[in-house]
């Protein structure tokens, strides 16, 4: 297939799209990057699942398929499609069956995945490829996101080769976290309606499971991920979950391209969630915005004066919430105070309510995910703290630079590739980096950000404007994208 002066066609599968449907930066970056290849020219559509909480948004959708067939190992099953549209003009479609996806959650609850999450994302592979059919639409490539689209590039390989329409279609698998997989039990196998050959070393078989990542990884045309370091990250043993060999063998189809931020939202000069807007030639509405987050949290109104650490999270291991819990009563007894905003795992939980219990004039945690609570952290905070263990590429450290809060994290992944580590005697740098995923190592990083704050205000500033005139556009990335289906679809 050789393309001339038309159109690339994509068509995005994902689990996740902001605002329809989110739990992570997946959802944002299947936002934000259709958005920023549509301005170069490319045609995007996405389909995801038709979950509870996209039947809650105020969107209007049209159904444009009914009951199409799916085989879900013995079972014949149907599926509805529905339709809407952003008004940039580009199409969402949602996969429906009531039994997967109308759920109060997308992947389960606190209290473990849904015990069928293997039945549930197969059939959306499956479901997507038989809408595509029936409809007939002629996409270039298929770019599917983590391993609940990963199954896309087996079964185009496998059932479709040489089909007159789908023959011609590439893939590109994009990973956002290789942390999770897509690992079940031997006994989902027989769903996928794959050759039994298939569950072996070399396709879907892992350690006696079925690995869903694993055969997108072996089957698409072209692998990504989510920044140049987490690219080669993922090849070593330490950051490869098990996947480091395969990765190794299929290097020569991968690539990392650093997500992008949508400034359109997050941008303090625009917002309107926050206090004040400012600017990087005009910093007055920071202070309001500092103002502003410490009485939303119901702080002490003196603390205005005094270092203020922000966090917006997943409690989660990765994010490095087990290093962070023995450094903060250093930091109360440096005078400092801290802002949590996240949910997860119910024992992190527990411990930020009970730290934020015993110290509740320095320690504000907040429960959940609140989008307007999120960007007065960001805005008013003067320290951002991302700490994880690994980190594919993170969105929260671009947000801070954009909003002058310099972001002290773990120099691993898109964090080594976007924070430059402040020298206090050059005044260069946009933030504060650590190697060792320690206590003492954050502490360490801590207690210089603080240090420069308390005692370098000149520094202090330097640092902050250097940090607000980074630039983490989509453009950059859309075009290193555009750039990869381009070469597919010679």
């Amino acid at each position: 297939m050789v393309k001339t002066n038309d159109k690339v066609k994509i068509l995005f599968i994902t689990p996740e799209v902001s605002p329809f449907a989110k739990r992570g930066g997946l959802a944002d970056v299947c936002a934000s990057l259709p958005k920023a290849l549509l301005k170069l020219g490319v045609q995007v559509d996405l389909i995801l699942p038709f979950y509870w909480c996209v039947k809650e948004q105020s969107v209007s959708f049209t159904k444009v398929a009914e009951d199409i067939p799916v085989t879900l190992g013995w079972r014949q099953l149907a599926a509805d499609v529905y339709q809407t549209e952003t008004k940039e003009g580009i199409r969402i479609f949602f996969i429906a069956r009531e039994e997967f996806f109308d759920r109060p959650s997308i992947y389960g609850t606190n209290k473990g995945a849904y015990f069928d999450n293997a039945e549930r994302y197969i059939f959306f592979n499956k479901a997507v490829l038989a809408f595509a059919e029936k409809i007939q639409e002629k996409w270039d490539i298929f770019h599917c996101h983590d391993w609940q689209a990963a199954l896309l590039p087996v079964y185009l390989k496998t059932y479709y080769f040489g089909h007159p329409t789908f023959g011609l279609i590439k893939t590109v698998l994009t990973i956002h976290n290789l942390g999770y997989q897509g690992t079940f039990s031997a006994e989902v196998f027989p769903f996928t309606n794959l050759p039994p050959h298939l569950f072996s070393i070399n396709g879907l078989e892992f350690w006696g499971q079925v690995n869903f990542l694993k055969g997108g990884i072996i089957f698409a045309d072209a692998l990504t991920t989510v920044s140049p370091t987490y690219a080669k990250e993922i090849q070593t043993a330490e950051y490869g979950f098990g996947l480091d060999g395969v990765l190794r063998v299929n290097v020569h189809k991968l690539k990392g391209i650093l997500n992008g931020v949508d400034y359109s939202e997050w941008n303090p000069e625009i917002d309107p969630h926050i206090a004040a807007n400012y600017s990087v030639s005009n910093l007055k509405g920071k202070d309001i915005c500092k103002q502003d987050l410490i009485k939303t949290c119901g702080l002490p109104l003196d603390l205005e004066q005094k270092p203020l650490l922000g966090m917006v999270t997943r409690l989660v291991e990765q994010k490095g919430i087990d290093i962070l819990l023995p450094v903060i009563e250093r930091l109360i007894q440096k005078e400092a105070s801290l802002v949590i905003l996240g949910e997860g795992e119910k024992r992190l939980e527990e411990a930020l309510k009970d730290i934020a219990a015993r110290y509740p004039s320095q320690v504000c945690f907040n429960l959940g995910f609140d989008k307007t609570l999120a960007h007065k952290i960001i805005a008013g905070a003067d320290m951002f703290l991302i700490p994880s263990k690994y980190e594919p590429c993170g969105l929260t450290q671009m947000y801070s630079l954009k909003y002058g809060t310099l972001p002290i994290v773990r120099n691993t992944g898109g964090l080594a590739d976007t924070v430059t580590d402040a020298d206090l005697d050059t005044g260069k740098g946009t933030g504060f980096k650590f190697d060792s995923y320690t206590p003492d190592a954050l502490w360490d990083a801590i207690k210089r950000a603080l240090l420069c704050y308390q005692e370098h205000k000149t520094v202090w500033h330097d640092l902050v404007q250097q940090a607000m005139t980074c630039d983490f556009s989509w453009e950059r990335s859309a075009r290193e994208y555009l750039a990869l289906y381009k070469e597919l679809t010679k």
